[in-house]
């Protein structure tokens, strides 16, 4: 096998016409090729058509009858055709966890290499080439990868496992009910027409990073990133809601980093392969493209949760007796203008009217809301949003 000890520990095989890929490639599979597709459905008990499916729902092209298989082939084939055969899984199911688990695990490795061969052979000596570095580096780094994948694999897996058990005793998980959220930069396109690749690249990295750690730090759980976007969901609104405050909160304290809108929706979510799709997503989604800068809208179902929730006091979220005249027009005029960027962090500006008896109430009220005024939104009606800020604490 290459990388063994008569070929030189952390070293290229050498004597070899064998290409560096090849040699990569039977480094990190540890495995020889040397089954056709046919080949390697028949050693597996399965189908060839089924075994198609399989290799193609993991994102690898069609092969045609090239002798590229190795036995780790075989072996996952006949485990994931053995799921099909007990029960476990029905054929569309198995198919599914191919699918996610091929795209999940793609977008995963290409990060890594990019990352590490990048960085790690940025300063590679006089005399040899990326590829002569890149063997002993994967040799090196390939067990330590493995281990951690496995452990996080198994950390992610034990908290979805709990939040479905959670699910069966609580009614708006049972529903499928989350409150969604949208983060986005603006005037990203503007931007990335003025920046360098590698400027804009650090200013996408630590948008993500950033982004990543409040989500995660304050219980909600990051979909996706989407380079200047990104999308998270909570179980209570209450939580949503922090997310989406702090992440203003924080991105509008780094001077590099565009201003942010954030946009909120709570509602029954259809979840599949880890990602969410519904009308609650895309009402989240509109929101965010309405949303002044440096500010968080909501609508009326999220408001109605937080008010639920006690996160806001009872009028905000409905009939709102206590919102004076005119109020609802002035916002409009701030969303229609947006923040300058000198009045960041508009939760500390706008603190919530709560009518009369406002100062009779409990500080324990985290949020206040203010209305929007009305508009329609394509596909979704007409929908009013509301502006969330952060009630001041006590002084």
């Amino acid at each position: 096998m290459a990388g063994s000890a008569e070929d030189g520990a952390g070293s290229a095989p050498t004597g070899s016409e064998e290409s560096v890929p090849l040699q990569l490639e039977r480094l990190i599979l540890d495995s020889e090729r040397q089954y056709t597709p046919f080949q390697a459905a028949r050693a597996a008990g399965v189908p060839m058509e089924l075994a198609s499916r399989f290799w193609r729902a993991m994102g690898f092209a069609d092969i045609g009858q090239s002798r590229a298989l190795t036995d780790a082939d075989v072996i996952a084939l006949r485990r994931l055709a053995g799921l099909v055969e007990a029960g476990l899984l029905s054929e569309p199911m198995a198919i599914q966890v191919a699918r996610s688990t091929g795209q999940t695990t793609a977008r995963l490795a290409e990060w890594q290499i990019d990352t590490f061969l990048e960085h790690l052979t940025s300063g590679v000596e006089p005399g040899l080439t990326r590829a002569e570095v890149a063997y002993p580096l994967v040799e090196l780094l390939l067990p330590e990868l493995e281990q951690f994948l496995v452990y996080v694999w198994r950390r992610q897996l034990a908290a979805v496992t709990g939040r479905v058990v959670q699910a069966a005793e609580d009614e708006d998980m049972q529903s499928g009910r989350l409150a969604v959220g949208f983060a986005d930069l603006v005037g990203f396109t503007r931007l990335s027409r003025r920046l360098e690749e590698e400027e804009l690249g650090e200013l996408v990295e630590n948008f993500e990073i950033s982004c990543a750690d409040i989500v995660a730090g304050r219980g909600g759980r990051l979909v996706k990133t989407l380079g200047d976007e990104i999308l998270y969901v909570s179980e209570d609104a209450g939580t949503a809601a922090e997310i989406g405050l702090a992440l203003v909160e924080t991105l509008g304290k780094d001077d590099s980093m565009p201003a942010l809108r954030v946009g909120m929706a709570f509602g029954t979510v259809t979840t599949r392969m880890g990602d969410v799709f519904g009308t609650t997503v895309n009402l989240a989604s509109r929101l965010t493209s309405i949303a002044p800068k440096d500010a968080v809208l909501v609508d009326g179902e999220m408001a109605a949760a937080l008010e639920r929730e006690g996160a806001v006091p009872p009028a905000a979220a409905a009939g709102h007796p206590g919102v004076p005249p005119g109020a609802a027009d002035a916002l409009s005029a701030v969303a229609s203008v947006g923040i300058s960027a000198g009045d960041r962090a508009p939760a500390e500006r706008v603190p919530a009217d709560d009518g009369p008896t406002g100062a009779e109430h409990e500080p324990s009220y985290r949020f206040a809301l203010q209305p929007m005024w009305r508009r329609p939104v394509r596909g979704l009606g007409l929908v009013e949003p509301w502006l969330l800020t952060r009630r001041p604490g006590p002084v």
